[in-house]
Order: structure tokens, then C-alpha cells, then sequence
């Protein structure tokens, strides 16, 4: 379906359409999915993202672009990068050239992304995706291709993109992660123009279920160790279904990356957190987003004249539980600035259910809600509607398993798959369980025991889920129960 720049300046007000995400980054119209070059500069985070401009499913691939200074307050650009000669624009990441490495000059940013050739795919040679770079010297606004693209040939593989690039400070270099059908290839340059094979990760290691997308790796400091974190997504072969996003721990000399566990493991247990990488220019900070979507359904979704939204910016850590490192993802702290004040309510006890039905009414399906239990007894969190639509977020106590349930959440009836009810393991051992939950719209973000375990899910109710109940299979006891409304920022 097409929606033309008439239709979509006609609508009264696009920011209050069905499911429209309030405080989460959609564009004013047309498709959008992977993030893109995200990048720190000059006090403004830089999102660029997948594009469609000629319609609401996936076509042509531009580079869209959104500038914010808080991670939250997203003001859609002029689109960015445009396809030519050499193929679509996919996805790709963006640097600062502080040093002027590549000969544009001081501080220019530089974006590095694949080209997809849809002739040469017809011919199947093969030789179909190769890498290429453009900068801009006014800070995203305006950009020029390099004249000499593709910087970096295809060897002869059918799957060989999404680079994200990082500055090596061991090996004073550029280090390209580069997916390349079922495993991750290091690239090294120094120039960004001319780049040289530095090995091969992944072969045997990992989730095999689908083909290897959307590399990212960088380092994160644990107890004053410096550890490396590789993400790696998957398209199909996630754990509840379709995409996800795999993770590892380990070490990286400035060419080889070495896993400490080599277990499949998970940054969202969801069925809609995909293709998500992090923020180049934050220092020491790792800022992460993710494509809510899930290529299962994602162009039958039942939204309007868009489709496609971010994920919440989350902060990425490492955690210990016993002798393993994880990595948790936390909400960015700048999510207080449009948090308003909460109701709290302390030691609720002796009861099956609790019907909060009345502290959400005036909250417009837009809200935070914080529960910490002191015994970890099974129990639900059900959100509804008039309609009969039932949302279902909670923890089984038997299988130490946290789940969401939408087979019963609206409508479902476009893909035959998203009717789902998806699960994660408790990773903690903690016996005291907090849970953070945030509603927007058409969707469900769950943080579990400070992002160690995180479930990020869609759904599409016939009304607004305006009712919220707590049910247990026995009395439990909730030590704290905080709700707080959130402010909208696309308005």
C-alpha cells in the first residue's frame, strides 16, 4: 500500500492515530525498521533508520533520520542517504573522524553502510551486497557519497552486510563487525577507505536458526575489568519465534574475538526487539535501540500510514550472577524527565487479586509500572479493556519462567504466528523479584530484577487496555507497587 505525502498531510492529527506510539521514536509516515548509524555528536543523538518514503511495507531502502538531545524527544530530518547506480541503501553505522582518519576533515561524520544491488541479485551472482561510505561536514544535514564506493568488494558471499563500525584504541584502527551469513568477519582500516580481513567468529557458536544480521561490538568495564560484548541478530531462529538478538562475552586483542561462555543467550526474551546496536560518540556509556518488530509479521501489522517503531533507549551493563557475566538493559535515566509523579501503594498482602483499574483511567495507555514482590509466588498482571481484550504479563513460580501473553490482546488475526505467548527464564537468584513495565499504545516493555531478564512485545487492542488487575494462585505479598504516567513526546 501506498500513502501518498497528500493523504498523510490530510489526516487531522497523525500523532493520536490508532497504536501510534507515544513516547517511543515512529516516523510521521511510510515503513521503517532496522536503526542506523546511530551516533553521538555535538550534544544531539543521530538516529537514521531503514526507509521506505513510497509506502508502509518494505521496498527501496533510504536512510530516514531523527535528531534528539534527550533520547526522547525525536524530530524527524529530511531523508539522508538516497539509493543510486550501486544499489538500495541498507543498514550501516556512523562515526565522528575526530582525527580526520579518512581525509574529509577534522570531526566529519562519516556513515558506513551497504549497498544492495537488486540487479546483480537477479543474476544471482552472488556479488550482490558490498559496503560504501558518505560523510557530511554540517553534522547529518547534508551528505556526499565517496567517489570511489564500494570501499569494501564482495568476496563471494550471498549474506555480507550491516557493518558497525568502532575506533580500535589497542590497535589504533577502525574495526569493522560485519555479518556475513552465519557468522560475524573483522575488518580493520585505517583510513575507513581501504580495509583488511582480521578473522572470522561464529562458526558452531550461537544461534543457527536464521542468517546473522546487524553485528555490534564494544566494550564494557566490570569491577574495572574491561570486557567486550558481541550482539548479534537473528532472523529466523529467535527464542520465542522469528527475530531476536543473541549476545556474547568476551575478550578482543584489536583482531580476534574470544568468547568466555559460549551459550545461546538473549538481550530480549520478546518477540519484538530486533536488529538493535548502540550509540557511537557516548564515552564509556552504551546507549542501545532496537526495530520493535518482528520480520514474522512486520508488514502485516495493523497500524496505518506507518509502520515501524524504536524500542525504549536502554542503557547496557554487566551483571554477575555466580561466575557468569551477563548483560542487562536498563531504561536511559533521561525516561525521568517525563515520568510524572507515581501512586505508590506499600505492602499489599492476604489477597489472590488486586483490581487497579481506577489508578490508570486517566493515563491514556501511556504509563510505568513498578511491582517488587518479597516472595516469588506465580502471579499475573492482566491488562484489559471493556472489549474483553486481555494483556497478560507475569512470573510462574514452577518453571522460574517470566512471560507475556497476547493471544488474547486484540487483534491477531493478520499473521498466523503473532498470536504468542512468549517466555523467558529468570536469570537471578535473587528471591525478592522487581519488575518494571512500560506501556505505550501498542506496546509492552518488561524489565525483570534490573534488566536481566527483558521481554519487548507488541499488540493491537480493539480499545484502549484501560482496566489492570493482579491475580495469584494463592495470597501474595507486593511490597511496593508504584504506577506513574508518562508524558507524550511526538505530539
Amino acid at each position: 500500500m501506498v500513502v501518498s505525502a497528500e493523504s498523510v498531510m490530510a489526516q487531522n492529527d497523525a500523532a493520536k492515530e490508532t497504536y501510534r506510539p507515544q513516547y517511543h521514536f515512529s516516523p510521521k509516515a511510510h515503513w521503517m525498521n532496522d536503526p542506523n548509524g546511530m551516533v553521538y555528536l555535538n550534544g544531539k543523538y543521530h538516529l537514521f533508520f531503514q526507509y521506505n518514503p513510497g509506502g508502509t511495507t518494505w521496498g527501496p531502502m533510504h536512510w530516514g533520520h531523527a535528531i534528539s538531545t534527550d533520547l526522547l524527544h525525536w524530530k524527524e530530518q529530511p531523508i539522508a542517504l538516497y539509493p543510486d547506480s550501486l544499489g538500495m541503501i541498507f543498514s550501516g553505522s556512523a562515526v565522528v573522524d575526530v582525527n580526520n582518519t579518512a581525509g574529509f576533515g577534522k570531526n566529519t561524520l562519516v556513515a558506513i553502510y551497504t549497498y544492495h544491488n537488486q540487479k546483480i541479485e537477479d543474476a544471482k551472482t552472488g556479488l550482490h551486497q558490498y559496503q560504501g561510505i558518505a560523510y557530511s561536514k554540517d553534522e547529518g544535514k547534508t551528505w556526499k557519497k565517496y567517489e570511489s564506493n564500494p570501499v569494501l568488494p564482495n568476496p563471494g558471499i550471498w549474506d555480507f552486510r550491516d557493518p558497525k563500525v568502532n575506533w580500535n584504541e589497542e590497535s589504533k584502527q577502525w574495526v569493522m563487525t560485519l555479518a556475513t551469513k552465519q557468522s560475524v568477519t573483522f575488518y580493520g582500516s585505517k583510513d575507513l577507505k581501504s580495509w583488511k580481513r582480521l578473522s572470522e567468529f561464529g562458526n558452531n557458536l550461537g544461534a543457527h536458526g536464521g542468517v546473522w544480521e546487524c553485528p555490534d561490538l564494544f566494550s564494557l568495564v566490570y569491577n574495572g575489568v574491561k570486557k567486550w560484548v558481541l550482539l548479534v541478530s537473528i532472523n529466523p531462529g529467535g527464542p520465542n519465534g522469528g527475530s531476536a538478538t543473541q549476545y556474547f562475552i568476551g575478550n578482543f586483542d584489536g583482531k580476534t574475538f574470544t568468547p568466555e561462555n559460549t551459550a545461546t543467550r538473549w538481550i530480549d526474551y520478546g518477540a519484538d526487539n530486533y536488529a538493535g546496536v548502540t550509540f557511537a560518540g557516548t564515552g564509556n556509556r552504551r546507549v542501545f535501540m532496537g526495530w520493535m518488530n518482528n520480520w514474522q509479521y512486520a508488514n502485516q501489522v495493523p497500524t496505518q500510514s506507518w509502520r515501524g517503531a524504536n524500542t525504549l533507549p536502554r542503557e547496557l551493563r554487566l551483571s554477575k550472577i555466580g561466575k557468569t557475566l551477563s548483560l542487562a538493559s536498563v531504561p536511559v535515566k533521561e525516561l525521568s524527565k517525563i515520568v510524572q509523579p507515581s501512586m505508590v501503594l506499600n505492602n499489599l498482602k492476604g489477597k489472590r487479586s488486586y483490581n487497579l483499574s481506577s489508578k490508570i483511567q486517566r493515563l491514556n495507555s501511556r504509563y510505568m509500572l513498578e511491582l517488587t514482590t518479597s516472595n516469588n509466588t506465580s502471579f499475573a498482571i492482566k491488562f484489559g479493556n471493556k472489549e474483553g481484550d486481555e494483556l497478560i504479563a507475569g512470573y510462574d513460580k514452577k518453571t522460574n519462567t517470566i512471560y507475556v501473553d497476547r493471544r488474547k490482546a486484540g487483534k491477531v488475526y493478520f499473521e498466523k504466528s503473532f498470536a504468542r505467548k512468549a517466555l523467558a527464564p529468570r536469570i537471578s537468584s535473587s528471591k525478592q523479584l522487581s519488575l518494571k513495565i512500560f506501556v505505550d499504545a501498542a506496546s509492552l516493555e518488561l524489565f525483570a530484577d534490573n534488566g536481566l531478564t527483558v521481554q519487548t512485545n507488541v499488540f493491537f487492542p480493539n480499545a484502549p487496555l484501560n482496566q489492570l488487575s493482579i491475580e495469584a494462585g494463592q495470597p501474595i505479598t507486593i511490597k511496593q507497587l508504584k504506577i506513574s504516567g508518562i508524558s507524550a513526546t511526538n505530539e
